[in-house]
């Protein structure tokens, strides 16, 4: 986290990620993604979001064309 990221409450994360907010609290309570507590209140980073994201996401499989059973 750097000093110029800015700290997203659950209902961003959530909103963001395109998911419940039930969801973003179980990724909190399982410590699956990094968070900031400020009392009683959690933040989390747009650049752990990022991070988040960028871990998880899945490139597609390229498959290259076989020249062979091309019907003309």
């Amino acid at each position: 986290m750097n000093n110029k990221d800015r700290l997203l409450t659950v209902d961003d994360v959530a909103e963001r990620l395109g998911t419940g907010v039930r969801f973003v609290r179980r990724l909190i309570a399982e410590r699956r993604i990094r968070y900031v507590k400020l009392g009683k209140h959690v933040r989390i980073s747009e650049s752990v979001l990022t991070a988040y994201i960028e871990e998880r996401t899945v490139e597609p499989v390229r498959t290259r064309r076989s020249s062979f059973g091309l019907v003309a």
